[in-house]
């Protein structure tokens, strides 16, 4: 789900939806599918030049997603839906007094468990070396940005600083997510599990390892032939249930925890080795 939490923010957006055209593609997109660069200029009595214009403003509203697929006789540039669902906020909301709000650095994890391809990357280096997951263990882990891993897992404390005497409703979680190509591949499903205090709670699989495109925080050292951004997601538990970008994943409630003042919470993020699809995990930050 694409959330734009202020006028400003949304400033691409909207840019990437005035005008009639580009509206047609997402509704092509939409009724039909994926389809490439050709077949859509086609279909919209476009040159390819003057849809390629629509293509960008598109993509600078992260509203599609373009990416190559080999052919017999090379490649084509195939046309995707990178949203189906989006929330827009036009002013920033003031803080509500009954909801803490707080930040978890990726390399903040108080457990692990992972296997190659692996690795960490702080802001402007990578941590230790690719593929060695001794350095998940590193004193530098704090500084991680970017955290990828073929199978395994990462557990966070979830800081609890509400008031003495209270109860928690609601959990709300947001990161940046993809799955774990080696390099990147754009179709490599990823099953990852979430997994709140050892219990189960939901399951999303990430579709793809994303790398054609930088993204809108790659640093400029970053390696071009890896992966570049992952898809802003948003896990919710409550007492309705469970849910990922508003969407029902389990009945498991926050009333299975009994959450206090004192509760220690423990986020787990999996990929388990017997799971239907095992292509890794990328969580970017």
């Amino acid at each position: 789900m694409l959330h734009i939490q202020n006028l400003h923010e949304g400033k691409a957006l909207f840019q990437a939806l005035g005008s009639e055209v580009r509206v047609q593609i997402l509704e092509l997109l939409l009724s039909e599918g994926e389809m490439n660069l050709s077949f859509l200029a086609a279909r919209l009595h476009l040159t390819n030049g003057a849809l390629t214009a629509h293509i960008k403003k598109l993509e600078a509203g992260s509203l599609i997603r373009l990416t190559a697929k080999s052919t017999g006789h090379g490649s084509e540039k195939i046309i995707s839906l990178a949203q189906v669902k989006m929330l827009v906020e036009l002013a920033e909301r003031e803080p509500h007094p009954n909801v803490f709000s707080t930040s978890i650095p990726i390399g903040s994890y108080c457990e692990c468990d992972v296997y190659p391809t692996c690795g960490l990357a702080a802001p402007d280096h990578l941590i230790g070396t690719v593929d060695d997951r001794r350095y998940f263990f590193h004193s530098d882990r704090s500084q991680a940005q970017i955290l990828w891993f073929t199978r395994g897992y990462v557990e966070y404390v979830i800081p609890n600083f509400i008031p003495y005497g209270q109860k928690i409703d609601d959990i709300t979680l947001s990161m940046g997510l993809g799955s774990e190509a080696p390099g990147y591949n754009e179709d490599w499903p990823s099953d990852i599990h979430f997994l709140l205090d050892g219990i189960p709670i939901a399951m999303w699989t990430a579709p793809g390892d994303y790398g054609t495109q930088r993204g809108i925080f790659t640093p400029d050292w970053w390696y071009e032939d890896w992966n570049q951004y992952g898809l802003l997601k948003t896990l919710q538990i409550n007492h309705r249930g469970t849910f990922i970008d508003g969407v029902r994943k389990s009945d498991v409630t926050i009333d299975t925890f009994g959450y206090k003042d004192k509760s220690t919470i423990q986020l787990r993020l999996s990929v388990s080795e017997d799971a239907e699809h095992v292509g890794g995990l990328t969580i970017f930050g």
